[in-house]
């Protein structure tokens, strides 16, 4: 697969010089646990920036500024998916996870508990507690094939006293792209129960092949009324650290009580990420197939990479998002497989326990990464298991 950009020219040195996160927290390491990748900007997002400096636009986040961004959003919604929301009903936040605390505090029954399907995104474990609330972890199926949701484990736990779940789609960090069909299945259980869905669609742009991206609440007249969406260009973009997201409302009732809390939500949301995350819908297309196209071959390549690299390790290629789930369990290690390779190989990976109960056994690793950066990881982690082996046939 070729790119327009040749981003197997960024180097481990070059990351390291501009001093992102990934890159700066383990200085020693190779960076592959948080969610950002190492392509840099698209130029048209660059341009938007810069004009909004040269401008001082520092203050509060002003009308307009906010009103472009929905618009952008909502353009990319219908000319996307097929979803036609209103621009109004797209409002600015700083990030998903304002978005999920500010849904569990004022869209989900009091005292309720919160269901969430792992392996999880680890902050959708913590957050929930920190607004005072009982968790409930369904656990998916791992299949020959992929991942399949636990209909029945989901019925159980709105019966058990689940008031909200969390949807990932795509679901980080298994990278499964949920169908329509699944999710007609998951409404009917909701709307069974009276209950609510908080669905994070951050990774919607990230999806590879013949998958296709559905929004949960545009699935039917069900799903919207029940429904608070969360969605940002942070992930398909690269902006994380501009801070700006959109929170997208799809019934009448949730958008008037809005309209009276949404002053402490919104505010914080930065004016340079609106303006980005608006760069990134209206012009940003282009540089995004590009990654695409890109990310499509890693997922491939780091397929092969297992295969030759780690024995033992099974990987399910994802359907979306840059991130993989390894499951190492047939390994039969001492200590948790994130801690072994960051000690012994050098690579910073999520070990799967932070990522509920269904995670233990595995490590989550970002292959958004130059092909001879994700080269030099995996055989660092070959080289950490071949000599651990080693060790242990000499002390049999």
């Amino acid at each position: 697969m070729t790119t327009v950009h040749d981003f197997d020219e960024i180097s481990i040195e070059q990351l390291r010089g501009v001093g992102g996160f990934k890159w700066s927290l383990y200085p020693e390491k190779i960076g592959a646990f948080v969610a950002e990748m190492d392509f840099g900007v698209a130029p048209s997002i660059t341009e938007a920036v810069n004009s909004a400096v040269e401008q001082g636009l520092f203050g509060y986040l002003p009308q307009h500024l906010g009103e472009a961004m929905s618009r952008a959003c909502s353009t990319w919604q219908e000319s996307r998916y097929g979803w036609k929301v209103p621009m109004e009903r797209i409002r600015p936040l700083a990030d998903v996870l304002t978005a999920l605390t500010a849904t569990i505090q004022h869209f989900s029954p009091a005292g309720s508990k919160v269901i969430v399907l792992t392996p999880a995104y680890t902050p959708f474990l913590k957050i929930p507690r920190l607004c005072g609330r009982e968790i409930i972890e369904v656990a998916m199926k791992q299949t020959p094939d992929g991942w399949d949701l636990d209909y029945e484990g989901l019925d159980e736990a709105f019966a058990g006293g689940g008031g909200l779940l969390i949807m990932c789609n795509p679901h980080n960090p298994i990278g499964k792209v949920y169908t329509r069909q699944e999710m007609l299945k998951v409404a009917k259980i909701v709307d069974s129960h009276n209950g609510r869905v908080f669905s994070d669609e951050i990774h919607a742009p990230l999806v590879y092949g013949d998958n296709r991206h559905v929004p949960y609440a545009s699935i039917s007249p069900v799903a919207s009324g029940h429904t608070i969406t969360a969605t940002s260009g942070s992930k398909a973009w690269n902006l994380a650290g501009l801070k700006a997201a959109q929170l997208i409302i799809s019934n009448d009732a949730d958008a008037a009580k809005w309209m009276d809390l949404r002053f402490f939500p919104e505010h914080g949301t930065c004016n340079l990420g609106v303006v980005a995350n608006t760069a990134a819908y209206a012009t940003g297309s282009e540089w995004l197939a590009d990654v695409l196209n890109y990310l499509d071959g890693n997922r491939r390549l780091l397929a092969e990479l297992v295969t030759e690299h780690l024995p033992g390790v099974c990987y399910s290629i994802p359907q979306g998002t840059y991130l993989a789930l390894l499951d190492c369990r047939a390994l039969e290690m001492d200590e948790a497989p994130g801690e072994f390779f960051s000690e012994h190989a050098g690579v910073q990976l999520i070990d799967g326990s932070a990522c509920g109960e269904a995670g233990k056994g595995f490590v989550r690793l970002n292959f958004a990464t130059p092909r001879p950066i994700l080269t030099k990881m995996l055989e660092r982690m070959g080289a950490s298991l071949a000599a651990r082996d080693r060790i242990e046939a000499v002390s049999r």
